[in-house]
């Protein structure tokens, strides 16, 4: 969320940021000048009610006056204003309540400011290659996608998955499941061990004010899968970035703890609302899969160079399986709602011919951490600020699978298992039919 001082001091900071994320100029404008609008009159009403209360309590102690000077008239004529602002104070704290709702409401849909550095572009086509790495296999006429090198082991399921939840789902057996597996735990280890992360078990199932402080909500309700409880809803989580990085909610934390960095291996559930016809084949793009995520807590200072060391992080992951991959700086037209600066890391998939995410690394500045009320109290000064927010895949799983696959078939449709996952697959050197 964005701060409204800094709005009512930048207007037109905030016009020009939204046009670059590709806002029509008159959609900007008025927004801005809505938002400005419902702050402001939620500010006269509070100046209001700020009066009334002095005259109410400044007319209290005026009767007790008027009561010791015998003056009954006048004490009788200011207990009927007292009456008076009392039950104008009454409606007055509920239109209070409805005012704060609007600017909420309107500050909750407005995404953040990108940095300056971000390319300005429309969409992918505009995002800007910072680095590739690795050697791209030369195509062979048996390179084989993903989903015929597992269906041909018999190791991959996609019609049983449909009898099961329908499309989008996947079943894995054998081997192929426990390269899975493999993958998941090699990068916690990683993670853990190399790169300093802590990791964690958290709650799949979410409820909504912890969906809303990562910016999931309002605005992406129709991505997400929901279940009834009690009275309520829990949400299912679509990262465990969500639960992660909530974990500071409304708590105020020393700077010289900062960063935080947690790590979690667990499934992800997404209802991939506006994705029909895309990768409607093999397991790109699913509604339940695995994914290790990287979340980082730090203070304003930190938080640009985390996110290098981040993203450094989740590249480590594919030079270790040696995969091939280029990172992409996205454009302000491509870059998620709650993102100052995102890098995709894009992994080579030689069935397809082409580099697709695997991994994507944000910095979100203290946008999350004013929705979720998460401070820091500064080493040196007074007061506490909002702490600085990042998030990352280390890397999507099912994805990584697929990658493993396309670029370790062999001719014979069998899969040679990368060095670095041997100790995990029981010393198993290829992934073969038996």
């Amino acid at each position: 969320m964005l701060d409204i001082k800094w709005i009512r001091e930048n207007p037109q900071a905030l016009v020009e940021a939204l046009v670059k994320r590709q806002w029509s100029a008159e959609k900007a404008q008025s927004t801005v000048e809505e938002v400005i609008a419902k702050d402001e009159a939620r500010r006269a009403h509070l100046g209001g009610l700020q009066e009334r209360q002095e005259r109410r309590n400044a007319a209290s102690k005026e009767i007790g006056n008027a009561m010791r000077s015998g003056n009954m008239a006048k004490a009788e004529e200011l207990k009927g204003e007292v009456t008076a602002i009392k039950e104008w104070l009454s409606g007055a704290e509920a239109m209070e309540r409805e005012l704060d709702k609007a600017l909420e409401d309107a500050l909750a849909v407005l995404p953040n400011i990108p940095l300056p550095d971000v390319p300005v572009g429309a969409d992918e086509h505009d995002n800007v290659e910072v680095r590739k790495v690795g050697e791209v296999r030369p195509h062979s006429n048996w390179t084989r996608e993903h989903f015929e090198i597992g269906e041909t082991l018999g190791m991959m399921d996609f019609e049983r998955a449909a009898k099961l939840s329908g499309s989008r789902f996947t079943v894995l057996k054998g081997q192929l499941a426990r390269l899975e597996r493999a993958l998941g735990q090699f990068m916690l280890d990683l993670h853990t061990t190399e790169h300093g992360y802590t990791e964690v078990i958290p709650p799949l199932l979410v409820r909504d004010d912890v969906l809303y402080g990562t910016g999931q909500l309002p605005k992406f309700a129709e991505d997400l899968f929901f279940t009834p409880h009690g009275e309520s809803r829990l949400g299912l989580i679509p990262t465990s970035e969500v639960p992660l990085t909530n974990l500071v909610r409304e708590e105020i934390l020393a700077q010289d703890k900062l960063p935080l960095r947690f790590t979690a291996l667990t499934p992800c559930f997404r209802s991939e609302a506006g994705s029909a016809g895309r990768d409607t084949r093999g397991m790109l793009r699913q509604h339940q899969f695995y994914k290790v995520e990287l979340v980082s807590i730090t203070d304003a200072d930190s938080s640009r160079d985390e996110h290098e060391r981040m993203t450094q992080c989740a590249e480590t992951v594919l030079k270790k399986l040696d995969l091939p991959f280029r990172t992409v700086a996205l454009c302000t037209g491509d870059m998620g709602f709650g993102a100052q600066k995102t890098y995709d890391i894009e992994v080579w998939l030689p069935g397809q011919k082409a580099y697709r995410e695997i991994s994507s690394c944000s910095v979100c500045g203290d946008f999350q951490g004013r929705r979720m009320n998460a401070r820091y109290r500064p080493t040196e000064g007074k007061g506490t600020a909002f702490v600085h927010t990042l998030n990352g895949s280390g890397v999507a799983v099912g994805r990584a699978l697929i990658a493993v696959m396309e670029n370790y078939q062999q001719a014979d449709g069998s899969i040679t298992v990368p060095e670095v996952l041997r100790p995990y697959m029981g010393g198993l050197e290829k992934i073969e039919v038996r």
